[in-house]
C-alpha cells in the first residue's frame, strides 16, 4: 500500500466518525432567536430552559402555543414576538433555532444568518444545521450531552433514559465533595490532578469479585494475621501462658491501688468526650475524686492523658483544615501561662488547703457537668466576643488548678 492509498483509507474511516465537538454554552450571556411557536418550538424551548433557566430567548411566530406562553411567563429573560419572521430579527443575535414546518423559510433564514456569521440549528434538517441540540442527562452539577451526529434523535433519547436510570443521584454529592477537596489542596496543577485521580479511583472500581482494591486489602490483612500468628507461636513456645499470667498478676499488684479507677475514668471520660466533643476532664475528675485521689494527681493524670487524646484530635482537625490560625495564636500563649500558674499553685497547697479545695472542686465539676448537659438542649445563639487572651488565660488556669476541668468555651461568632 503506497502513501496515497494509506491517507485515503484513513480519511475515509475518519469521515465515518462523529466529528462534532461538544461544547457547553452560557445561554444567559448570549442572545438566541427561536422561530416557530408550535409543538417543535415548544420542545426546543422546554429543553433550553430546563438546562439554562435564565437563557435569553426571543420567540418569533404568527401563532404561539399556550404552553409556550406559560413557560415564558415563568422566565422573564424570554420574550414573545407574535408576527411573521423579519430579517431584522437576526440583529444582535448569537444563535438561531428554526422550528417550523416551512423548509423554504428555513433555507432563507439560514442564508441570511450565514451572511451575518450566526450559527443556526434547524429542526429535523441536519444538512442545514451548524450545530445540533443533543439529548442531555443531568444529575445536579453533572451534565452529559449525547449526540448521534444528527442521524437518530430517537436513539439519543433512549440512551439518555438509560443513563439517567444508571447514574446514581449521589454523583452530585461526590462532585460537590471533590470540589471541596480541590479547594483545600495545596501545590501545583500536576499535584492536584494526581491527588484527585487517586481519590476518584474508587469510582471506576467494580463491586464484583474482580475488584483489585478489595483483594489487595484481603491479602494485606491475611498477611498481617499470619504474621501475628507466627509471633504468638514463638512467644508462647518460649514463655508458657501460665507464667505470663502469674507475672501479669504480680505486676498489677505493684500498681497504685487506684489504678483500676483511673482506667475506668479514662474509658468513661473518652466515651463522653467522643460523643459530645467535651467533658473529658469533668468526667475523669468526678470519678477520681470519688476514689479520693489527690487534686494534684488528678490534674497531672488527666493532662498527661490529654497530651495524647487532645493531641490526636487537634492534629485531625488541622489535617481537615478546621483550625483558625489567628484564633490559635491568640489562645495558645495566654493559655499556657494560665495553665503553668494553676499547676504551680496546686502543687504548693498543703493538706489543710486540700481539705477545703475538694468541696470546691466537687461543686465546680457539678456545675460544669450541668452546663455541658444543658448545652445539648439550648438554641445556638451567636455572640460577639473579643477578649480571647483573657479567656484563654482564665481557662488554662482553671483547667490546671481545677484538676483538668476548665472547659470554658468560646461563644460562637
Amino acid at each position: 500500500m503506497d502513501s496515497n492509498e494509506y491517507i485515503h483509507k484513513n480519511s475515509s474511516e475518519l469521515d465515518k466518525k462523529n466529528q462534532l465537538y461538544p461544547v457547553f454554552l452560557k445561554l444567559d450571556q448570549l442572545e438566541l432567536l427561536l422561530v416557530g411557536g408550535g409543538n417543535v418550538g415548544l420542545e426546543k424551548i422546554h429543553s433550553l430552559l430546563a438546562n439554562s433557566p435564565e437563557a435569553k430567548i426571543s420567540i418569533v411566530a404568527p401563532e404561539i402555543k399556550d404552553e409556550i406562553r406559560r413557560l415564558v411567563f415563568r422566565h422573564p429573560s424570554c420574550k414573545i414576538i407574535q408576527r411573521e419572521y423579519l430579517p431584522e430579527d437576526l440583529n444582535n443575535k448569537d444563535l438561531v433555532i428554526l422550528a417550523t414546518d416551512n423548509r423554504e423559510l428555513h433555507e432563507r433564514i439560514k442564508a441570511q444568518a450565514t451572511e451575518k456569521g450566526i450559527l443556526v440549528n434547524v429542526a429535523d434538517t441536519p444538512d442545514l444545521c451548524d450545530f445540533y441540540l443533543g439529548s442531555i442527562v443531568q444529575k445536579g452539577n453533572l451534565k452529559i450531552a449525547i449526540s448521534t451526529n444528527g442521524k437518530s434523535p430517537t436513539a439519543a433519547k433512549r440512551i439518555k433514559e438509560v443513563l439517567h436510570e444508571a447514574l446514581p443521584g449521589e454523583l452530585d454529592d461526590v462532585i460537590e465533595n471533590l470540589h471541596k477537596v480541590r479547594t483545600k489542596l495545596n501545590g501545583n496543577f500536576e499535584y492536584k490532578v494526581r491527588k484527585l485521580n487517586k481519590i476518584t479511583q474508587i469510582l471506576i472500581e467494580k463491586d464484583n469479585g474482580g475488584n483489585g482494591r478489595r483483594w489487595r486489602k484481603i491479602a494485606t490483612y491475611s498477611l498481617i494475621g499470619f504474621g501475628l500468628m507466627l509471633i504468638g507461636h514463638f512467644i508462647f513456645s518460649y514463655i508458657p501462658f501460665q507464667i505470663m499470667t502469674d507475672e501479669t498478676v504480680k505486676w498489677y499488684q505493684t500498681l497504685d491501688k487506684n489504678f483500676h479507677w483511673m482506667v475506668l475514668a479514662g474509658f468513661c471520660a473518652q466515651m463522653v468526650d467522643g460523643a459530645t466533643s467535651m467533658g473529658y476532664g469533668v468526667t475523669s475528675s468526678i470519678i477520681l475524686q470519688t476514689a479520693n485521689v489527690s487534686p494534684a494527681a488528678i490534674s497531672g493524670g488527666i493532662h498527661t492523658a490529654e497530651m495524647f487524646t487532645s493531641g490526636a484530635s487537634g492534629y485531625s482537625h488541622y489535617k481537615f483544615g478546621n483550625v483558625n490560625k489567628k484564633l490559635f495564636k491568640a489562645l495558645v500563649i495566654p493559655g499556657v501561662i494560665g495553665a503553668v500558674l494553676g499547676a504551680i499553685l496546686l502543687v504548693q497547697l498543703n493538706d489543710t488547703h486540700i481539705k477545703y479545695l475538694r468541696p470546691a472542686m466537687a461543686i465546680y465539676t457539678l456545675l460544669l457537668g450541668v452546663k455541658i448537659f444543658s448545652n445539648a438542649f439550648m438554641p445556638n445563639i451567636k455572640k460577639q466576643f473579643k477578649r480571647y487572651s483573657w479567656l484563654a488565660g482564665a481557662g488554662g488556669f482553671l483547667d490546671s488548678f481545677g484538676g483538668g476541668v476548665g472547659v470554658l468555651s468560646l461563644p460562637q461568632h
